[in-house]
């Protein structure tokens, strides 16, 4: 698995670009409004309505956030009648999630990688 990582974040160092454009996504991750936004759209998706709801935000607040999130390519939302309803954008978003719980949680713990990742169990089918 380190290897791995390795290979796919090795072109970060030639390319200041798309160190950029990581370091903008993981900026948009540091908020926790917009982290538990995300982790309630990992769910399933649902509409600002339900959003605001389930995170104890403001509608305007949590469109706000969706806006942003959205211009970052995390989440999507799609047209249901007058409602839009929103969801991750795609599976790397919900990886991106697990690997920062995943981590966290082997810091509070102790521990390095030495237990079967839950990212490769999902590669392995």
């Amino acid at each position: 698995m380190g290897r791995e990582i390795k290979s796919l974040s090795a072109p970060l160092l030639a390319d200041p670009a798309a160190a950029g454009k990581v370091a903008e996504t993981l900026q948009a991750l540091a908020s926790p409004s917009r982290l538990r936004i995300l982790t309630r759209l990992r769910q399933s998706p649902c509409s600002v309505t339900e959003l605001s709801a389930a995170v104890g935000m403001e509608q305007p607040a949590v469109s706000h956030q969706l806006r942003l999130l959205r211009n970052l390519g995390l989440v999507a939302g799609d047209r249901s009648g007058r409602n839009i309803v929103y969801r991750l954008y795609d599976n790397h978003v919900a990886a991106l999630l697990d690997e920062a719980v995943y981590h966290i949680e082997h810091l509070r713990l102790g521990v390095s990688d030495t237990f079967p990742h839950p990212v490769d169990r999902l590669r392995r089918g």
